[in-house]
């Protein structure tokens, strides 16, 4: 098993993984989707989500979200508090790394891009056969 520290750890994981699930809520009702963006910057590790979503409007009303993943029997899970940035600059950058998003975010779409950050982030990692490898990850 390796062992997995900082946030460096965590997004070359969550690449690694290539999907991974993001979980809100919505009224009484909790919600995951899968998502497969993120992209590690200045230390914090980015995400995008399209203003025009259910998950947007979601974070808004609580942005206190969890991320989850899993490879083989990894799982690794990251939550903290939702941080939009609205900067052209940023959202440049994730094109950057995925140029799917201005397919898809774009004037002829008119779907706006949400670009957002965990705050204070707590993560942990966890084995899916044997309980007893669970620890929090310093990040």
């Amino acid at each position: 098993m390796e062992q997995y520290r900082g946030l460096e750890a965590v997004s070359k994981f969550l690449g690694e993984a290539g999907s991974f699930f993001v979980a809100t809520e919505d009224g009484d009702q909790a919600k995951t989707r899968p998502f497969s963006f993120q992209m590690l910057r200045d230390g914090k590790l980015y995400f995008v989500t399209g203003k025009h979503k259910d998950v947007y409007q979601q974070m808004l009303k609580n942005p206190k979200v969890e991320v989850c993943a899993f490879k083989g029997q990894d799982i690794i899970r990251i939550w903290g508090k939702a941080v939009f940035v609205d900067s052209e600059e940023l959202f440049a950058e994730c094109v950057k790394v995925l140029p799917l998003l201005a397919q898809i975010y774009n004037d002829q779409t008119g779907f706006k891009p949400a670009v957002f950050y965990l705050e204070d982030p707590k993560a942990e990692y966890s084995n899916l056969v044997d309980y007893t490898k669970k620890y929090p990850i310093e990040l």
